[in-house]
């Protein structure tokens, strides 16, 4: 299993994170899949798992859109297109 994690900010700035599954890591890399599922527009950023905040604060973690730099989540039919 991937130690990496996708981040992205919802439009409220909530904080979420994306963990791929094995299977679909498999098929897709990383920056394939939160293009699919990283909402059409919303800038993201591949982390190592061990940078994410302990559990109890996650729903306190906030993040700079400045920091969000791998990539925009594309348009699914966009993303169909590409197989």
């Amino acid at each position: 299993m991937s130690n990496q994690r996708i981040i992205y900010k919802r439009e409220d700035g909530a904080v979420m994170v994306l963990v791929p599954s094995p299977n679909c890591l498999k098929k897709y890399s990383l920056e394939e899949i939160a293009d699919k599922d990283v909402p059409a527009g919303r800038s993201y950023k591949i982390i190592d798992k061990a940078e994410l905040p302990d559990h109890d604060f996650m729903a306190a973690w906030e993040i700079d859109d400045a920091e969000l730099t791998d990539g925009v989540g594309a348009d699914r039919t966009e993303f169909l297109e590409q197989r």
